[in-house]
């Protein structure tokens, strides 16, 4: 079991930069590879990236490659997604999600995690 708790979301213009924060309690960090999701209304939810339990392996969705950084701190139990260079249409409810897996391997698809965040709003303005 793991408990997830974003942190970091608010209002920015075009062109800013926020860093979300997923503070993680429970069970060992380490032993979960990590995925940040965001969801705009009417739209489905989609991944914005994953990194693995270890750190080693990460993912970008083309839309955020270049511009935002997927980290984690395990002995802080702490996930970090740096956003740079913010966009309109980067505008959701950014959500942690958190499945058991102390490797190397990461998941892109929102089924393969079991744990979830209470969700962030990030509204970037034009």
């Amino acid at each position: 079991q793991v408990q997830l708790v974003e942190s970091g979301g608010g209002l920015v213009q075009a062109g800013g930069s926020l860093r979300l924060s997923c503070a993680a309690s429970g069970r060992t960090f380490s032993a979960y590879a990590m995925g940040w999701f965001r969801q705009a209304p009417g739209k489905e939810r989609e991944i914005v990236a994953a990194i693995s339990g270890n750190g080693a392996s990460s993912y970008y969705r083309d839309a955020v490659k270049g511009r935002f950084t997927f980290s984690r701190d395990n002995a802080k139990a702490t996930a970090y997604l740096q956003m740079n260079s913010l966009k309109p249409e980067d505008t959701a409810v950014y959500f942690c999600a958190a499945v058991r897996g102390s490797g190397g391997i990461y998941y892109v698809a929102a089924r393969s995690y079991d744990y979830w965040g209470q969700g962030t709003q990030v509204t970037v303005s034009s």
